[in-house]
Protein backbone atom coordinates (compact mmCIF):
# COMPACT_ATOMS: atom_id res chain seq x y z
CA UNK A 1 0.00 0.00 0.00
CA UNK A 2 2.03 2.92 -1.13
CA UNK A 3 0.38 6.12 0.82
CA UNK A 4 -1.21 5.45 4.45
CA UNK A 5 -3.71 8.35 4.94
CA UNK A 6 -7.69 8.76 4.97
CA UNK A 7 -7.50 6.22 1.97
CA UNK A 8 -4.61 4.00 2.23
CA UNK A 9 -4.61 2.68 5.90
CA UNK A 10 -8.17 1.96 6.31
CA UNK A 11 -7.53 -0.37 3.06
CA UNK A 12 -3.95 -1.61 4.29
CA UNK A 13 -5.82 -2.44 7.31
CA UNK A 14 -8.60 -4.50 6.03
CA UNK A 15 -6.84 -6.47 3.68
CA UNK A 16 -4.22 -7.39 6.20
CA UNK A 17 -6.85 -9.45 7.85
CA UNK A 18 -6.58 -11.91 5.04
CA UNK A 19 -3.23 -10.87 3.22
CA UNK A 20 0.35 -10.20 4.29
CA UNK A 21 0.63 -6.21 3.71
CA UNK A 22 3.01 -3.60 3.42
CA UNK A 23 2.70 -0.32 4.11
CA UNK A 24 4.69 1.90 2.12
CA UNK A 25 4.89 6.18 3.27
CA UNK A 26 7.59 8.14 2.83
CA UNK A 27 6.48 10.21 6.29
CA UNK A 28 8.43 8.83 8.94
CA UNK A 29 6.35 10.46 11.92
CA UNK A 30 3.32 8.90 10.14
CA UNK A 31 4.70 5.32 10.31
CA UNK A 32 6.20 5.59 13.84
CA UNK A 33 2.51 7.15 14.83
CA UNK A 34 0.39 3.92 13.43
CA UNK A 35 3.03 1.64 14.80
CA UNK A 36 2.03 3.03 18.30
CA UNK A 37 -0.71 1.69 17.65
CA UNK A 38 -3.27 5.06 16.83
CA UNK A 39 -4.45 6.61 13.60
CA UNK A 40 -4.33 10.17 14.03
CA UNK A 41 -6.85 10.66 11.13
CA UNK A 42 -9.52 8.62 13.32
CA UNK A 43 -10.65 6.40 10.43
CA UNK A 44 -9.07 3.38 11.62
CA UNK A 45 -10.29 2.42 15.81
CA UNK A 46 -6.99 1.46 17.98
CA UNK A 47 -8.00 -2.09 18.27
CA UNK A 48 -8.62 -2.75 14.90
CA UNK A 49 -5.43 -1.41 13.80
CA UNK A 50 -3.64 -3.10 16.57
CA UNK A 51 -5.39 -6.97 15.68
CA UNK A 52 -3.61 -6.14 12.40
CA UNK A 53 0.39 -4.31 12.91
CA UNK A 54 3.23 -6.75 12.74
CA UNK A 55 7.00 -5.94 13.57
CA UNK A 56 8.14 -7.88 10.78
CA UNK A 57 7.00 -8.55 6.84
CA UNK A 58 4.21 -11.17 7.66
CA UNK A 59 4.22 -14.60 5.49
CA UNK A 60 0.50 -15.13 6.05
CA UNK A 61 -1.45 -12.07 7.09
CA UNK A 62 -0.77 -8.95 8.97
CA UNK A 63 0.35 -4.99 8.49
CA UNK A 64 3.83 -4.07 8.73
CA UNK A 65 4.37 -0.51 7.82
CA UNK A 66 7.80 1.20 6.70
CA UNK A 67 9.22 3.90 4.54
CA UNK A 68 11.98 1.54 3.21
CA UNK A 69 11.78 0.83 -1.05
CA UNK A 70 13.69 -1.78 -0.70
CA UNK A 71 11.42 -3.81 1.70
CA UNK A 72 8.40 -3.33 -0.56
CA UNK A 73 9.92 -5.39 -3.40
CA UNK A 74 8.58 -8.65 -2.43
CA UNK A 75 5.02 -7.68 -2.98
CA UNK A 76 3.18 -8.22 -6.30
CA UNK A 77 0.00 -6.26 -5.91
CA UNK A 78 0.92 -2.44 -5.20
CA UNK A 79 -2.03 0.11 -4.35
CA UNK A 80 -1.06 3.56 -4.82
CA UNK A 81 -3.01 5.42 -2.69
CA UNK A 82 -1.18 9.33 -2.59
CA UNK A 83 -3.23 12.75 -3.06
CA UNK A 84 -3.82 14.03 -5.56
CA UNK A 85 -4.10 18.17 -5.62
CA UNK A 86 -4.25 21.22 -7.09
CA UNK A 87 -1.86 23.98 -7.22
CA UNK A 88 -2.63 27.18 -6.80
CA UNK A 89 -4.13 27.86 -10.11
CA UNK A 90 -6.46 24.87 -9.75
CA UNK A 91 -4.38 22.97 -11.98
CA UNK A 92 -4.36 19.58 -11.43
CA UNK A 93 -0.76 18.19 -9.40
CA UNK A 94 0.18 14.91 -10.32
CA UNK A 95 3.94 15.12 -8.48
CA UNK A 96 2.79 12.33 -5.44
CA UNK A 97 1.52 9.94 -8.42
CA UNK A 98 4.67 10.65 -10.36
CA UNK A 99 6.90 9.70 -7.42
CA UNK A 100 4.96 6.72 -6.00
CA UNK A 101 5.75 5.57 -10.02
CA UNK A 102 8.92 6.29 -10.20
CA UNK A 103 9.27 4.23 -7.25
CA UNK A 104 7.37 1.32 -8.08
CA UNK A 105 9.28 1.11 -11.32
CA UNK A 106 12.57 0.43 -8.60
CA UNK A 107 11.07 -2.79 -7.46
CA UNK A 108 8.25 -4.18 -9.59
CA UNK A 109 8.72 -7.36 -11.35
CA UNK A 110 7.70 -9.57 -13.67
CA UNK A 111 4.00 -10.62 -13.52
CA UNK A 112 3.46 -7.87 -11.01
CA UNK A 113 0.52 -5.65 -10.75
CA UNK A 114 -0.05 -1.97 -9.69
CA UNK A 115 -3.63 -0.22 -8.55
CA UNK A 116 -4.44 3.29 -8.76
CA UNK A 117 -6.87 4.79 -6.17
CA UNK A 118 -5.96 8.31 -6.22
CA UNK A 119 -8.57 10.32 -8.27
CA UNK A 120 -7.31 11.39 -11.63
CA UNK A 121 -8.58 12.41 -14.82
CA UNK A 122 -9.49 9.97 -17.92
CA UNK A 123 -6.47 8.73 -18.79
CA UNK A 124 -4.04 9.83 -16.48
CA UNK A 125 -3.44 6.14 -15.61
CA UNK A 126 -2.45 4.78 -18.56
CA UNK A 127 -0.89 7.96 -20.32
CA UNK A 128 0.82 9.79 -17.14
CA UNK A 129 1.43 7.25 -14.35
CA UNK A 130 2.08 3.67 -16.85
CA UNK A 131 5.39 5.63 -18.76
CA UNK A 132 7.01 6.62 -15.76
CA UNK A 133 6.71 3.11 -14.22
CA UNK A 134 8.12 1.86 -17.85
CA UNK A 135 10.75 4.42 -17.95
CA UNK A 136 11.95 3.06 -14.39
CA UNK A 137 11.93 -0.41 -14.98
CA UNK A 138 12.42 -1.00 -18.53
CA UNK A 139 9.25 -3.32 -18.77
CA UNK A 140 6.29 -2.86 -20.30
CA UNK A 141 2.74 -2.64 -19.47
CA UNK A 142 0.19 -6.03 -20.54
CA UNK A 143 3.28 -7.66 -21.48
CA UNK A 144 5.41 -7.87 -18.43
CA UNK A 145 3.40 -6.28 -15.76
CA UNK A 146 -0.07 -5.06 -15.24
CA UNK A 147 -2.34 -2.38 -14.42
CA UNK A 148 -5.68 -1.38 -12.30
CA UNK A 149 -7.89 1.40 -11.22
CA UNK A 150 -10.06 1.15 -8.30
CA UNK A 151 -11.18 4.72 -7.09
CA UNK A 152 -11.32 5.45 -3.58
CA UNK A 153 -14.42 6.78 -2.12
CA UNK A 154 -13.66 6.93 1.48
CA UNK A 155 -15.48 9.63 3.23
CA UNK A 156 -13.33 11.04 5.94
CA UNK A 157 -15.67 10.92 9.72
CA UNK A 158 -17.96 8.83 8.30
CA UNK A 159 -18.73 5.65 10.77
CA UNK A 160 -21.70 4.40 8.59
CA UNK A 161 -20.35 4.16 5.01
CA UNK A 162 -16.54 2.91 5.53
CA UNK A 163 -13.73 1.27 3.32
CA UNK A 164 -16.12 -2.23 3.36
CA UNK A 165 -19.39 -0.72 3.37
CA UNK A 166 -19.31 1.38 0.30
CA UNK A 167 -19.33 -0.31 -3.34
CA UNK A 168 -15.95 -0.23 -5.25
CA UNK A 169 -15.64 0.25 -9.21
CA UNK A 170 -12.69 -1.78 -10.17
CA UNK A 171 -10.89 -2.01 -13.67
CA UNK A 172 -7.94 -3.60 -15.09
CA UNK A 173 -5.63 -3.18 -18.29
CA UNK A 174 -6.51 -5.98 -19.80
CA UNK A 175 -10.07 -8.97 -19.24
CA UNK A 176 -8.14 -11.36 -16.93
CA UNK A 177 -6.21 -8.89 -14.90
CA UNK A 178 -9.66 -6.99 -14.48
CA UNK A 179 -11.11 -9.78 -13.06
CA UNK A 180 -8.62 -10.56 -10.60
CA UNK A 181 -8.61 -6.79 -9.95
CA UNK A 182 -12.24 -7.49 -9.15
CA UNK A 183 -11.85 -10.70 -6.99
CA UNK A 184 -9.13 -9.54 -4.28
CA UNK A 185 -10.84 -6.17 -3.53
CA UNK A 186 -14.36 -8.34 -3.27
CA UNK A 187 -12.40 -10.62 -0.89
CA UNK A 188 -12.39 -7.33 1.91
CA UNK A 189 -15.54 -5.35 0.37
CA UNK A 190 -18.73 -6.56 1.68
CA UNK A 191 -20.80 -3.71 0.07
CA UNK A 192 -19.61 -5.72 -3.50
CA UNK A 193 -17.50 -4.37 -6.74
CA UNK A 194 -18.39 -3.21 -10.31
CA UNK A 195 -15.89 -4.11 -13.11
CA UNK A 196 -15.83 -1.72 -15.01
CA UNK A 197 -15.23 -2.10 -19.00
CA UNK A 198 -11.93 -0.12 -18.62
CA UNK A 199 -9.52 2.07 -17.03
CA UNK A 200 -10.63 4.94 -18.40
CA UNK A 201 -14.59 4.27 -17.44
CA UNK A 202 -13.60 3.87 -13.79
CA UNK A 203 -11.51 7.41 -14.16
CA UNK A 204 -14.08 9.03 -15.26
CA UNK A 205 -17.01 7.59 -12.96
CA UNK A 206 -14.79 8.55 -10.24
CA UNK A 207 -14.73 12.22 -10.91
CA UNK A 208 -18.01 12.61 -12.43
CA UNK A 209 -19.41 11.37 -9.00
CA UNK A 210 -17.69 14.35 -6.95
CA UNK A 211 -18.68 16.70 -9.69
CA UNK A 212 -22.31 15.87 -9.77
CA UNK A 213 -22.55 16.47 -5.86
CA UNK A 214 -20.50 19.95 -6.82
CA UNK A 215 -22.77 21.04 -9.28
CA UNK A 216 -26.03 20.41 -6.87
CA UNK A 217 -24.44 22.22 -3.90
CA UNK A 218 -23.43 25.27 -6.47
CA UNK A 219 -26.89 25.67 -7.37
CA UNK A 220 -28.20 25.97 -3.93
CA UNK A 221 -25.42 27.97 -2.58
CA UNK A 222 -26.73 30.35 -5.66
CA UNK A 223 -29.80 29.83 -4.18
CA UNK A 224 -28.81 31.31 -1.01
CA UNK A 225 -27.48 34.13 -2.85
CA UNK A 226 -30.97 34.88 -4.06
CA UNK A 227 -32.51 34.30 -0.81
CA UNK A 228 -30.16 36.92 0.97
CA UNK A 229 -31.21 39.47 -1.30
CA UNK A 230 -35.08 38.63 -0.76
CA UNK A 231 -34.62 38.65 2.77
CA UNK A 232 -35.83 34.76 2.58
CA UNK A 233 -34.43 31.83 4.75
CA UNK A 234 -32.60 29.37 2.27
CA UNK A 235 -33.26 26.36 5.02
CA UNK A 236 -37.01 26.88 5.49
CA UNK A 237 -36.84 27.17 1.49
CA UNK A 238 -35.46 23.78 1.18
CA UNK A 239 -37.18 22.14 3.84
CA UNK A 240 -40.79 23.35 2.02
CA UNK A 241 -39.64 22.11 -1.44
CA UNK A 242 -38.21 18.67 -0.01
CA UNK A 243 -41.35 17.45 0.70
CA UNK A 244 -41.90 16.24 -2.32
CA UNK A 245 -40.67 13.55 -3.20
CA UNK A 246 -38.15 13.76 -6.36
CA UNK A 247 -36.57 16.83 -5.15
CA UNK A 248 -33.02 16.42 -4.22
CA UNK A 249 -31.81 17.25 -1.19
CA UNK A 250 -28.78 19.47 -0.72
CA UNK A 251 -27.76 22.10 1.80
CA UNK A 252 -25.73 25.45 0.70
CA UNK A 253 -22.20 25.59 2.54
CA UNK A 254 -18.80 26.00 2.05
CA UNK A 255 -17.02 23.16 -0.50
CA UNK A 256 -13.75 21.84 0.92
CA UNK A 257 -11.90 18.70 1.05
CA UNK A 258 -9.64 16.53 -0.83
CA UNK A 259 -12.69 15.48 -3.21
CA UNK A 260 -15.82 17.59 -4.45
CA UNK A 261 -13.37 20.75 -4.54
CA UNK A 262 -10.65 18.86 -6.16
CA UNK A 263 -11.87 16.19 -8.60
CA UNK A 264 -14.00 19.02 -10.98
CA UNK A 265 -10.94 20.24 -12.09
CA UNK A 266 -9.36 17.21 -13.11
CA UNK A 267 -12.13 16.65 -14.97
CA UNK A 268 -12.02 19.98 -16.40
CA UNK A 269 -8.21 19.71 -17.21
CA UNK A 270 -9.01 16.87 -19.30
CA UNK A 271 -11.82 17.95 -21.13
CA UNK A 272 -10.14 21.76 -22.07
CA UNK A 273 -6.96 19.07 -23.18
CA UNK A 274 -9.53 17.63 -25.97
CA UNK A 275 -10.66 21.25 -27.02
CA UNK A 276 -13.71 21.25 -24.92
CA UNK A 277 -14.63 24.16 -22.56
CA UNK A 278 -16.97 22.97 -20.02
CA UNK A 279 -19.35 25.14 -18.94
CA UNK A 280 -21.67 23.62 -16.32
CA UNK A 281 -18.60 22.07 -14.10
CA UNK A 282 -15.99 25.49 -14.06
CA UNK A 283 -19.59 27.59 -13.29
CA UNK A 284 -20.42 25.72 -10.42
CA UNK A 285 -16.93 25.84 -9.35
CA UNK A 286 -16.46 29.61 -9.84
CA UNK A 287 -19.60 29.26 -7.71
CA UNK A 288 -18.61 27.37 -4.69
CA UNK A 289 -14.74 28.89 -4.78
CA UNK A 290 -16.35 32.13 -3.95
CA UNK A 291 -18.19 31.32 -0.96
CA UNK A 292 -16.03 31.86 1.62
CA UNK A 293 -15.63 35.52 0.05
CA UNK A 294 -19.35 36.24 0.36
CA UNK A 295 -20.15 34.69 3.61
CA UNK A 296 -17.45 36.83 4.97
CA UNK A 297 -19.13 39.70 3.22
CA UNK A 298 -22.68 38.90 4.87
CA UNK A 299 -21.41 38.64 8.54
CA UNK A 300 -19.63 42.32 7.80
CA UNK A 301 -22.79 43.78 6.86
CA UNK A 302 -24.48 42.61 9.63
CA UNK A 303 -21.71 43.92 12.46
CA UNK A 304 -22.27 47.44 10.50
CA UNK A 305 -25.89 46.98 11.03
CA UNK A 306 -24.97 46.41 14.95
CA UNK A 307 -22.39 50.01 14.41
CA UNK A 308 -19.64 47.76 14.95
CA UNK A 309 -16.46 49.30 14.17
CA UNK A 310 -14.72 47.15 11.76
CA UNK A 311 -11.07 47.73 11.67
CA UNK A 312 -9.91 45.88 13.94
CA UNK A 313 -13.01 43.73 15.36
CA UNK A 314 -12.70 40.43 17.20
CA UNK A 315 -14.16 37.86 15.21
CA UNK A 316 -14.29 34.07 16.55
CA UNK A 317 -14.13 31.62 13.63
CA UNK A 318 -15.68 28.51 15.11
CA UNK A 319 -14.32 25.24 13.45
CA UNK A 320 -11.26 24.67 10.89
CA UNK A 321 -11.90 21.09 8.90
CA UNK A 322 -13.27 20.65 6.03
CA UNK A 323 -16.38 18.88 7.19
CA UNK A 324 -18.12 18.02 11.52
CA UNK A 325 -16.71 16.06 13.74
CA UNK A 326 -13.67 15.18 11.56
CA UNK A 327 -9.71 16.53 11.71
CA UNK A 328 -9.10 16.62 8.00
CA UNK A 329 -8.05 20.39 7.25
CA UNK A 330 -7.24 19.32 3.46
CA UNK A 331 -8.65 22.24 1.29
CA UNK A 332 -10.67 23.72 4.14
CA UNK A 333 -12.48 26.81 2.62
CA UNK A 334 -13.07 28.12 6.11
CA UNK A 335 -9.52 29.82 5.20
CA UNK A 336 -11.05 32.02 2.72
CA UNK A 337 -13.78 33.26 5.55
CA UNK A 338 -11.13 33.85 7.52
CA UNK A 339 -8.59 35.45 5.20
CA UNK A 340 -11.58 37.76 3.85
CA UNK A 341 -12.56 39.02 7.16
CA UNK A 342 -8.88 39.84 7.87
CA UNK A 343 -8.66 42.17 4.55
CA UNK A 344 -11.33 43.77 5.90
CA UNK A 345 -9.73 44.64 9.22
CA UNK A 346 -10.95 41.98 11.86
CA UNK A 347 -8.46 40.38 14.22
CA UNK A 348 -9.90 36.72 13.84
CA UNK A 349 -9.10 33.76 16.42
CA UNK A 350 -10.21 30.35 15.25
CA UNK A 351 -10.83 27.76 17.16
CA UNK A 352 -11.38 23.74 16.60
CA UNK A 353 -11.17 21.01 18.98
CA UNK A 354 -10.77 18.48 16.36
CA UNK A 355 -8.11 20.25 14.14
CA UNK A 356 -4.08 19.51 15.17
CA UNK A 357 -2.90 22.82 15.69
CA UNK A 358 0.43 22.05 14.07
CA UNK A 359 -1.14 21.21 10.67
CA UNK A 360 -3.00 24.13 10.53
CA UNK A 361 -0.25 26.27 11.19
CA UNK A 362 1.95 24.22 8.84
CA UNK A 363 -0.89 24.37 6.19
CA UNK A 364 -2.20 27.83 6.19
CA UNK A 365 -0.20 29.91 8.05
CA UNK A 366 -3.01 30.49 10.91
CA UNK A 367 -2.98 29.83 15.31
CA UNK A 368 -5.70 27.83 16.91
CA UNK A 369 -6.77 28.98 20.10
CA UNK A 370 -6.71 26.64 22.97
CA UNK A 371 -9.78 28.19 24.44
CA UNK A 372 -12.39 31.58 24.36
CA UNK A 373 -14.76 33.88 25.88
CA UNK A 374 -17.78 34.69 23.58
CA UNK A 375 -18.17 38.00 25.41
CA UNK A 376 -15.01 38.82 23.99
CA UNK A 377 -15.77 38.87 20.49
CA UNK A 378 -17.52 41.44 18.44
CA UNK A 379 -19.17 38.70 15.68
CA UNK A 380 -18.80 34.53 16.01
CA UNK A 381 -18.99 32.58 12.77
CA UNK A 382 -19.99 28.82 13.09
CA UNK A 383 -18.38 27.41 10.37
CA UNK A 384 -18.15 23.69 11.85
CA UNK A 385 -20.99 21.73 12.65
CA UNK A 386 -18.59 19.78 15.20
CA UNK A 387 -21.38 18.42 18.01
CA UNK A 388 -19.01 19.88 20.58
CA UNK A 389 -20.35 23.26 18.95
CA UNK A 390 -24.11 22.23 18.91
CA UNK A 391 -23.57 22.20 22.93
CA UNK A 392 -22.50 25.68 23.27
CA UNK A 393 -24.72 28.65 24.95
CA UNK A 394 -24.58 30.94 22.61
CA UNK A 395 -26.80 33.55 25.28
CA UNK A 396 -23.20 34.31 26.94
CA UNK A 397 -22.13 36.39 24.23
CA UNK A 398 -22.48 40.22 24.00
CA UNK A 399 -25.78 41.52 22.89
CA UNK A 400 -24.62 43.21 20.32
CA UNK A 401 -22.42 40.32 18.76
CA UNK A 402 -23.23 38.94 15.53
CA UNK A 403 -23.60 35.57 15.02
CA UNK A 404 -23.47 34.10 11.72
CA UNK A 405 -24.28 30.25 11.21
CA UNK A 406 -22.90 28.65 7.90
CA UNK A 407 -24.10 25.43 8.85
CA UNK A 408 -27.48 26.65 10.39
CA UNK A 409 -27.53 24.27 13.07
CA UNK A 410 -29.08 26.98 15.39
CA UNK A 411 -32.23 27.87 15.21
CA UNK A 412 -33.32 30.98 12.52
CA UNK A 413 -34.27 33.23 16.20
CA UNK A 414 -31.12 32.29 17.53
CA UNK A 415 -28.93 33.64 14.79
CA UNK A 416 -28.62 36.93 13.32
CA UNK A 417 -27.74 35.38 9.88
CA UNK A 418 -27.01 31.95 8.43
CA UNK A 419 -27.26 30.48 5.05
Amino acid sequence: MIGLGYVGLPLAVEFAKHYPVIGFDINQERIDGINQGHDSTLEVEDDNLQSVLTLSIPEEKGLYLTSRLDEISSCNVYIVTVPTPVDKNNRPDLTPLVKASESIGKVIKKGDIVIYESTVYPGCTEDDCIPVIEKASGMKMNLDFYAGYSPERINPGDKEHTVTTIHKITSGSTPAIAEEVDQLYKKVIKAGTHKAPSIRVAETAKVIENSQRDINIAFVNELARICAHMNLDTRAVLDAAGTKWNFLKFSPGLVGGHCIGVDPYYMAQKAQEMGYHPEIILAGRRMNDGMGAWIAAQVIKLMIRKDIVIKNAKVLVLGITFKENCPDIRNTKVVDVVKELEQFGCSVDIFDPWANASEVKHEYGRDIVSAYTLSDYNAIVLAVAHNEFKAIDFSSRNPNTVLYDIKSILPVSAVDGRL
